[in-house]
């Protein structure tokens, strides 16, 4: 194929033009005029049709109905299975330009949807049109970005010279693989998930989360637009996705397991895919990434305004609904109260509302179950820490909840220890830098952080133990090919989503040697 040009990630959409948001408009009019609809399972490139269904609603109005979808069950994963090995057999032998040339494809379609593919999101999973529109950006990244490393990674690598022979290693894809992604970044991490695999040659069977079915068949459909082969990607809906996916992680046929999604249910994927099933040939290989106790910490010499601004987009963007999102705030003794203080205003000038306007820069938590997590943790915090704003539902149908800040916190209270995945900060006073370490690193997690300050950036680099770290910006908002992704301990293998050594979780090598005649 041609050459491709050198990766650039997708720009942003600025709504403050006119034109932009006029278009933005007109995709959220279609998109809720197409609410309701009907949707199959996809296998082997059949549409599937089952005589259960669930619908999928809108978070910020629940009454409203984004879309009914087919139930799946154990037998429909097992034909899933089977068709994307049958494809496995053909798609593992296309060459890596023809495969790229669909992602690329694939990339141009999304590109040319942005708008549409991001008003799904608002109605589905409550995303403000920024969050929605980002979300969009980094799925189009994704299929660019991986369709030039699944080039790169086809290329036989020589090594060592031993006289009288020639060596080098191939990178052989491994087979038929799942993905179960989540609902909070459901374009952009199903896509991922999905293509990085499809990339280097795999094909898969993909579970999303039930409640973001629309934006996962919205993709899908795209994908066999772009011209993939029947079978390489198949897509399994249900309402209850632990009955689908823990059979697909058990199957035997299953080469490897890609999830995003809480700690429990990722460790539970690697206790089963460990354990070998009648007919198994292979070690399962699982890629999990599990969440986070995300930290910002506030050295004594910080800008405060600054590390204030970051504080609130990291703790409050998508309602806090991040992995990566801050849920601790550290600071030092000398600007504590000035930096509480500040992000206190900050988060108070915050308006939440539907997404669907604007002008509301917080929306709604995803469903009920979500908004009573995040509202027994107000309670816990009540106990264990100041409610210093928030802390309450808010009116209305939808699952709003206001933004929460609680102070004096114990470093060993439930608040700051266990993943909320909800619109609540807590801040811990550290009378140094050295203290404020030892509370950084003082949870089972190690996703994402940030280090406000000048004094110690050396330091923080070698000390703040995360796969993610950020110096003096939030720590959210991590970019295809710039920030490759992934994070230690608790939370997850590390592999480095957006890297150049992402599709080797994918892949196999094949070292091979050949005597000179």
């Amino acid at each position: 194929m041609t050459s491709i040009p050198q990766f650039r990630n997708e720009p942003f959409a600025d709504f403050t033009r006119p034109d932009v948001r006029a278009r933005m408009e007109r995709a959220l009019a279609d998109v809720e005029s197409r609410l309701g609809a009907v949707h199959p399972l996809v296998i082997g490139g059949a549409l599937v049709p089952t005589e259960r269904t669930f619908a999928s609603v809108d978070p910020a109005l629940p009454s409203r109905v984004v879309g009914r979808f087919a139930e799946a069950t154990p037998e429909h994963a097992d034909r899933a299975l089977e068709a994307a090995w049958e494809a496995f057999g053909s798609w593992r032998r296309t060459p890596a330009e023809e495969r790229a040339r669909i992602l690329l494809r694939a990339a141009g379609l999304m590109r040319d949807r942005k708008f549409e593919l991001a008003s799904w999101m608002v109605f589905e999973v409550g995303k403000t049109w920024a969050e929605a529109d980002g979300d969009v950006a980094e799925a189009i990244d994704f299929l660019e970005f991986y369709a030039r490393e699944g080039i790169r990674w086809s290329e036989p690598r020589p090594q060592g010279p031993w006289p009288g022979e020639d060596n080098w290693v191939e990178y052989l894809p491994l087979g038929a693989g799942v993905a179960i992604p989540p609902w909070n970044f459901p374009l952009a991490i199903m896509v991922g998930m999905t293509m990085a695999p499809v990339a280097a040659g795999n094909t898969m069977v993909v579970k999303p989360a039930e409640q973001s079915p629309a934006v996962a068949w919205q993709a899908m459909s795209l994908f066999r637009e772009a011209g993939l082969p029947d079978g390489v990607a198949n897509l399994l809906t249900a309402s209850d996705g632990a009955v689908v996916g823990r059979h697909l992680v058990q199957h035997p046929r299953t080469r490897f397991v890609n999830f995003t999604g809480s700690r429990e249910v990722g460790l539970e994927i690697v206790r089963e895919a460990g354990i070998p099933r009648p007919g198994q040939r292979w070690i399962k290989r699982v890629v999990a990434e599990m969440g986070g106790k995300d930290a910002i910490l506030v050295d004594a010499d910080a800008d405060v305004a600054a590390a204030a601004d970051g504080i609130v987009a990291a703790a409050f963007g998508f309602q806090g609904q991040k992995c990566s999102a801050c849920s601790r705030v550290i600071a030092v003794d000398g600007v504590h109260d000035a930096l509480l203080e500040e992000v206190r205003r900050r988060t108070e000038a915050l308006t939440v509302g539907p997404p669907q306007d604007p002008g509301n820069r917080v929306g709604p938590l995803i469903d009920g179950q979500a908004e009573g997590k995040v509202l027994s943790y107000v309670e816990i915090g009540r106990g264990e820490g100041r409610l210093v704003t928030g802390g309450r539902r808010l009116e209305g149908e939808g699952h709003f909840v206001a933004p929460t800040v609680f102070a004096d916190v114990a470093p060993d209270a439930r608040l700051a220890q266990e993943e909320v995945f909800g619109p609540v900060v807590a801040f811990l006073r550290a009378r140094d830098y050295e203290e404020a370490v030892v509370i950084f690193n003082g949870t089972v997690y190690g996703l994402t952080g940030s280090y406000y300050g000048q004094r110690h950036l050396g330091d923080a680099v070698r000390d703040l133990e995360v796969g993610n770290l950020y110096l003096n910006r939030k720590c959210t908002g991590a970019l295809v090919g710039v920030q490759p992704f992934g994070g230690f301990n608790m939370s997850g293998t590390d592999a480095k989503a957006g890297g150049t050594e992402h599709l080797l979780q994918f892949l196999q090598a094949k070292s091979i040697s050949r005597r000179h005649a």
